[in-house]
């Protein structure tokens, strides 16, 4: 057996039983040929092979973002970016400065602002758009993604007034006389959104080969994506072009279900590049406009208990149908309700399937986020086999807001070590464009549960005992790996680094396994291998 490709003089952590470190690996075509000693892989290189000395440098698995919204991220690219605006002026000012660079009535969209940045925390109004931005349409999404800020015109054009009904699951905030006065919460946000032109799939497919470029760059050589149709018309399109180096898993929209079912897709369906994942659902909404659906009501808002975005009825039946269709469910919950009525319609949907001899592990559910759990239902997941797609970038974002609203119930919070603990598969993500997509400072916040300038403290944030809570590097960096692809149906070629796997495996500078913690995230990414091909390479 000869080898195209060598890496040697590495320190290469396989996460593999048999042979969980090794100095050298083998490559032969897109996959793992062999692992060990330098002198024995280096004597099984072709006569015309590489060989490639790593100089001591660590090499892990490829690593896979369990949540993104690749096509949303790709676009925030070319959007007016508002995650370092200080208040709702200044972010107007950001946007009408791009209005200035494009002709009247086209319309302007940007993403990121957070009223929790603001001095004055208040929820933003039209009429701070208007004022700068009187000719063009404007749809501001905010960081959380479940509200949109939109200028008078915008409302104009959708016909939103004062006689416009709350749809269900959203919310049209309101002055005192009942007009819109500019932002629109969760199913709210369609009502604008739905009016503004649609990107064809060919200008998404242009967007996302720059995120996939930025995505290799951080170590990515995989995502499980959550973005719509177009967005799956774009990656296949990049797919038969031969232009797609990233494994994306596409999850299917809820408002899609019927059409796979006739369809006939199940959860694998395609190859180890494009494949079908489970079927997107939203419980409720999210802390940032405090819209996540809760047991007790928000510190301060004694009628505020968020909002519940799908009836637990309504969602147990659309489980069901998906499950019995070959496809598990993926449902977004980050309120300790929301994450309650959803473990309550796994429970009764995996009580039917063992009817229908289906084990846990070959329906896999998961849910999405789960940023507050009540303590009795901290056991469940890993009772019913659902995997924990978490965000521990979210901890580091959210933890003084969780703190103002949530109070002493953040001790169940974004807390990734209970479902560690109750047996659960934990998979790690960035929900990119919420959060940036670079998984490294990721995996510094789970392992720290601390912002990159030491905030809170050496512990972390609510870290528990002796900050138990935190993860080791191993684990956190299972959950990038190990992880999604369990999720993905791929952990027997996908995941780790052994003989007949996909190569795919990241370079790093320095050992995070060993390093300072907190220099995790600033660490450089030398190379990145998809499949036995450089997508990235410093070295």
């Amino acid at each position: 057996m000869y080898a195209e490709m060598v890496l040697y003089n590495g320190i290469i952590r396989t996460q593999q039983e048999a042979q969980p470190c090794v100095s050298a690996l083998a490559v032969r075509g897109s996959r793992v040929a062999a692992l060990g000693a330098d002198e024995d892989i280096r004597a099984l290189l072709a006569p015309k092979g590489e060989a490639i000395d790593l100089e001591g440098r660590l090499v892990i698995p490829g690593l896979t973002d369990a949540h993104v919204h690749l096509s949303h991220y790709a676009s925030l690219l070319h959007e007016v970016d508002l995650t370092q605006s200080h208040s709702a002026q200044q972010a107007a000012q950001q946007v009408a400065e791009r209005a200035r660079q494009l002709p009247a009535g086209e319309w302007v969209r940007g993403r990121g602002w957070s009223q929790e940045r603001w001095q004055d925390r208040a929820f933003p109004t039209a009429a701070v758009l208007d004022s700068l931005i009187p000719h063009h349409p404007v749809y501001l999404v905010a960081q959380s993604g479940h509200a949109a800020w939109v200028n008078s015109l915008a409302l104009q054009l959708a016909h939103v007034d004062s006689q416009t009904p709350d749809p269900p699951g959203g919310r049209i905030a309101r002055d005192a006389a009942g007009n819109p006065s500019g932002v629109l919460f969760e199913s709210a946000m369609e009502l604008v959104s739905r009016v503004m032109p649609e990107p064809s799939p060919e200008q998404i497919a242009e967007e996302v080969k720059a995120a996939i470029a930025r995505a290799h760059r951080s170590g990515l050589t995989g995502v499980h994506d959550f973005d719509g149709a177009l967005a799956f018309r774009a990656y296949q399109m990049l797919r038969e072009r031969g232009e797609l180096t990233l494994r994306i898993v596409k999850n299917i929209p809820l408002d899609l279900l019927d059409h796979a079912i006739a369809l006939g897709l199940r959860w694998g369906f395609g190859d180890d590049l494009l494949r079908i994942g489970g079927v997107k659902m939203f419980a409720d909404g999210a802390l940032g406009p405090r819209t996540a659906w809760m047991i007790e009501p928000y510190v301060g808002e004694p009628e505020n208990y968020g909002i519940c975005t799908l009836d637990p009825e309504e969602m147990r039946e659309h489980v069901s149908r998906a499950s019995v269709a070959g496809l598990p469910a993926a449902i977004h919950a980050i309120g300790d309700r929301a994450v309650h009525h959803v473990l309550n319609v796994y429970e009764a949907v995996r009580a039917e399937e063992a009817l229908r001899g289906v084990p846990p592990e070959r329906m896999r559910h998961r849910i999405e986020h789960v940023q507050l759990i009540h303590p009795q239902d901290a056991p469940r997941l890993g009772q019913l086999g659902v995997i924990a797609s978490m965000q521990p970038n979210h901890a580091l974002s959210d933890m003084e807001m969780a703190e103002r609203y949530w109070g002493d119930r953040c001790d169940f919070a974004y807390n990734w070590r209970l479902q560690i603990d109750a047996g659960a598969m934990l998979a790690l993500g960035s929900d990119a464009p919420i959060e940036p997509i670079e998984p490294l400072p990721n995996i510094q916040a789970a392992v720290t549960r601390r912002r990159p300038d030491g905030a809170p403290g050496p512990l972390g944030w609510r870290s528990g005992l002796e900050g138990r809570g935190r993860l080791s590097v191993e684990e956190a960096v299972r959950s990038f790996t190990l992880g999604p692809a369990y999720a993905a149906g791929m952990e027997h070629r996908l995941g780790r680094l052994a003989p007949g796997y996909l190569a795919d495996l990241v370079v790093l500078e320095r050992d995070i396994y060993t390093c300072d913690p907190m220099l995790i995230g600033a660490t450089a990414v030398l190379g990145t291998m998809v499949g036995g091909k450089w997508v990235h390479r410093l070295f």
